[in-house]
């Protein structure tokens, strides 16, 4: 977020503040854990208002604030040079942001089980091709049981955006007796949601066939029949995908491959579906968010050739369904954009 809030036109401004970045996290954690970002994202807020429902010392807090600002997360107005005069507001999102980016539960700690360190002052060998990420560590597609978990757990604790997508356009989506293929769908997770929301549909969820204790593991914890909730191993890289459902979704996995391979998916999906069958692709599409969201995997595939991970923009996905034979793709707007065509 601070990338985007700063001047783009100031390099050195940003090459400082990431210099500094386990400091500015701190500060960050610390303006969350006191309840800071609360008061400051409705704003304005003076600072000596602020140091007194805080019980915080008004020169430190001044410090503390200046921190914030040089990040582009709060802006300030002072008239004068009383110091506890100074009005500050934080600005749109910055509370929502903070949790999802820097909580307990958040995506970039769930990352930190990686281990990204065997590339850490290694990347001029990386680059040239000397060093690599070992197969032991992560392997793509994942090998090992561990891997296999590991991997899904963290595309599990991601769905959080995916899911509002979903649910904001779940009327449109899925019509009474709906059956879909989630493919690549992981653990279950987004289908254990999904049938909770729509009592008329039913979900199959299409991996390898490893995944399958993992699914069997959250139909359990979602209480699902296995009528309505059900398991398909293959290999969408050998083997035609299956046929009977009104609809498939591909939710992050298309871009893990390169686009020959995604183009040929999304015309294995219109082969398996009949007339009026719909697609549905949720993606991490090419954003400069996207991109800032994306910069671990970025950092940590540099070291894995057999994974692609290369976030397009959603025209590319627009364009190959066309091309494919399906009509009137279009995107549904979200916190993860929706791409809907349908089989004519």
């Amino acid at each position: 977020m601070s990338a985007l809030a700063m001047d783009a036109s100031s390099p050195r401004a940003l090459l400082h503040l990431l210099f500094n970045g386990a400091r500015a996290v701190d500060v960050l954690e610390t303006a969350l854990a006191l309840g800071l970002l609360d008061v400051l994202e409705p704003g304005p807020v003076t600072l000596g208002a602020l140091a007194a429902q805080h019980k915080l010392v008004p020169g430190r807090l001044y410090k503390f604030l200046d921190c914030l600002e040089s990040l582009g997360l709060v802006k300030r107005e002072q008239d004068s040079d009383a110091l506890e005069s100074a009005r500050y507001r934080a600005v749109p999102g910055l509370r929502a942001a903070a949790e999802s980016v820097l909580g307990l539960h958040s995506l970039e700690r769930d990352r930190e089980q990686y281990a990204w360190q065997e590339l850490r002052g290694r990347l001029p060998e990386v680059l040239r091709g000397a060093h690599s990420m070992s197969t032991a560590s992560f392997d793509w597609p994942p090998r090992t049981a561990s891997q296999v978990e590991g991997f899904e757990s963290s595309m599990a604790a991601g769905l959080g955006p995916i899911l509002e997508t979903f649910r904001t356009h779940a009327e449109s989506l899925f019509s009474a007796g709906a059956r879909l293929l989630d493919v690549g769908g992981g653990d279950g997770t987004l289908a254990g949601h999904l049938l909770r929301d729509h009592a008329g549909l039913s979900v199959d969820v299409y991996n390898l066939p490893a995944t399958e204790p993992l699914v069997a593991r959250t139909r359990q914890r979602f209480e699902h029949p296995a009528a309505r909730m059900g398991f398909v191993g293959g290999d969408f890289l050998r083997e035609a995908l299956p046929t009977g459902y009104s609809a498939l979704s591909f939710v992050r996995v298309l871009h893990d491959w390169p686009a020959e391979v995604a183009r040929s998916l999304m015309k294995a999906a219109y082969d398996a579906l009949p007339s009026g069958g719909r697609i549905l692709i949720c993606e991490e599409f090419r954003t400069p968010e996207r991109l800032a969201a994306q910069f671990f995997w970025s950092y940590f595939l540099m070291g894995v050739d057999s994974c692609v991970s290369r976030l397009r923009e959603v025209d590319f996905y627009l364009r190959t369904l066309e091309d494919v034979g399906f009509h009137a793709p279009h995107v549904k707007p979200g916190p993860f954009e929706l791409v809907v065509a349908h089989k004519p």
